[in-house]
């Protein structure tokens, strides 16, 4: 009955196309579940990039509705791809086959806590529910003086982040290969950063996997 309520207040509409009935249809499902490709952005965070596909459609549409808009269920259709685009580089021998630590890529405190949380650490936690070698771990945070990207160029984006990301204080396991996870990859300048600092505190990055490039 509170569903029914729900629905005639917030209809239910796909994340990836808008249309009407569903979270999540089929063809978006479809266009989600490409193959993960490897991709060059301009600056080199010094381990492979994989994206989904481009910044565009259904992919673009979901991002913007889980970051934007609080879609928390499209945790599960975003970490889905995940989780099966990993197995995919696993038996194509680009990723290890055993554990991996996953490390979703930070975000700055007061968007996350406007967003009502991380959506791509809830992405993450989604792709582990389908793959129990996949441990999820945010323990990459922003510090003081990041600013929205949006609309910087590659270079102004390395210095918006140039030491600004570090790694939380906290038991974590660093024997295992670490796979930072992130929506889009667009300079590469976050991916650099996180890279930088997951090595600086005695981590193994062996790659980084995005939903999308732009």
């Amino acid at each position: 009955m509170l569903a029914a309520l729900l629905d005639l207040v917030l209809p239910l509409a796909c994340g990836g196309c808008g249309a009407a009935g569903t979270s999540w249809c089929r063809r978006c499902a479809a266009e989600l579940a490409d193959h993960p490709a490897r991709v060059t952005p301009r600056v080199d965070p010094g381990v492979p990039v994989w994206s989904l596909g481009p910044y565009t459609g259904a992919r673009r549409r979901a991002v913007i509705v889980a970051k934007e808009r609080g879609r928390r269920d499209l945790a599960a259709p975003l970490g889905f791809a995940w989780a099966v685009a990993v197995s995919r580089l696993r038996r194509w021998g680009e990723l290890p086959a055993g554990p991996l630590l996953v490390v979703p890529a930070p975000t700055r405190v007061r968007a996350a806590r406007a967003r009502g949380g991380d959506p791509v650490t809830r992405a993450a936690r989604g792709a582990a529910d389908h793959d129990r070698r996949l441990h999820v771990h945010p323990v990459l945070r922003t510090t003081a003086g990041v600013r929205d990207s949006v609309g910087l160029d590659a270079a102004a984006r390395q210095r918006n982040l140039a030491g600004r990301i570090v790694v939380r204080a906290g038991a974590v396991p660093r024997t295992l290969p670490v796979l930072v996870v992130d929506d889009v990859v667009t300079t590469g300048a976050t991916a650099r950063e996180a890279v930088r600092a997951l090595r600086k505190a005695g981590f193994r990055p062996v790659g980084v996997l995005t939903s999308a490039h732009a």
